[in-house]
């Protein structure tokens, strides 16, 4: 081989590498997508569970919205207050005040206190018993079943099955909502950590029904809602309910309500 042929072989690899790396470096500058620095920041700041309790695939997602100004900056029930004013301060906006949640399991019909129809020896999963005559064995259809699908969704190990019903752990609760949307029969709901008086039911059926198969069913004689001083508690549906943005705490519907559904001791 002679050294033309070398040089011109060695020019034009040169060349081409040349070539290829002005392109990649044009390319780089007219293709770039410009990320906001803050939004590494606002990630930084977030928990990094990624529970998707935010409504969000995970905390990337949630700190690309809030940089784009798609989310608040307490969007995270997680990280809650303190969080809330770290991403704020980043963002350079007021973190204004976020309320501590925690769920809440609306059922006390406990296996001592709400009657069954049935043994069931099926798949212990309530979405699976949910199919089965009646939408499970106990004889209150609203009622929690108590398989613990709710339990295998938690991240934290807020949530446990006690006496036959899944209850809460206020302390542990992170108010990610897995637990709200895991259950078949809709009976975990979001309320603030501070709630003391909580209707622990959800049946809609007549009071004399209620009566004949949980000993802690609401029977929807409406003294709750006579009592309260600040309208905070209605009865529609056969089911009373509880305002807590309205409730003054005074306890007056609690010591009132004769099947005790209504609790003072709340979330703890």
């Amino acid at each position: 081989m002679n050294l033309t042929n070398i040089i011109l072989a060695v020019a034009i690899i040169g060349g081409v590498g040349l070539f290829i790396g002005l392109f990649l470096g044009f390319a780089s500058r007219k293709f770039h997508v410009y990320k906001d620095e803050r939004e590494e920041e606002v990630l930084a700041a977030l928990p990094g569970n990624n529970c998707g309790g935010c409504g969000y695939a995970g905390c990337a997602n949630l700190a690309e919205a809030i940089v784009k100004g798609e989310a608040p900056a307490d969007a995270c029930p997680v990280g809650g207050e303190a969080v809330a004013k770290d991403v704020a301060a980043i963002m350079g906006i007021d973190a204004g005040t976020s309320k501590r949640m925690t769920a809440f399991v609306k059922c006390g019909g406990t296996k001592e206190k709400a009657k069954e129809d049935y043994e069931y020896h099926g798949v212990q999963s309530c979405k699976m018993a949910a199919f089965v005559p009646n939408g499970g064995p106990k004889s209150c259809k609203y009622g929690c079943l108590g398989y613990g699908d709710c339990v295998k969704v938690c991240p934290f190990d807020a949530i446990h099955i006690v006496d036959g019903i899944a209850r809460v752990d206020a302390e542990s609760c992170k108010a990610c909502n897995k637990c709200v949307i895991e259950c078949p029969k809709n009976i975990i709901e979001l309320v603030p950590y501070d709630s003391k008086q909580v209707v622990r039911c959800v049946s809609q059926d007549k009071g004399p029904v209620v009566m004949k198969i949980c000993e802690v069913g609401c029977i929807a004689c409406g003294i709750c809602k006579k009592v309260c001083p600040v309208d905070a508690v209605t009865v529609e549906n056969f089911i009373a309910y509880i305002d807590q943005e309205k409730c003054i705490q005074c306890g007056a519907c609690s010591e009132k309500c004769p099947k005790k559904v209504i609790t003072m001791d709340g979330m703890k």
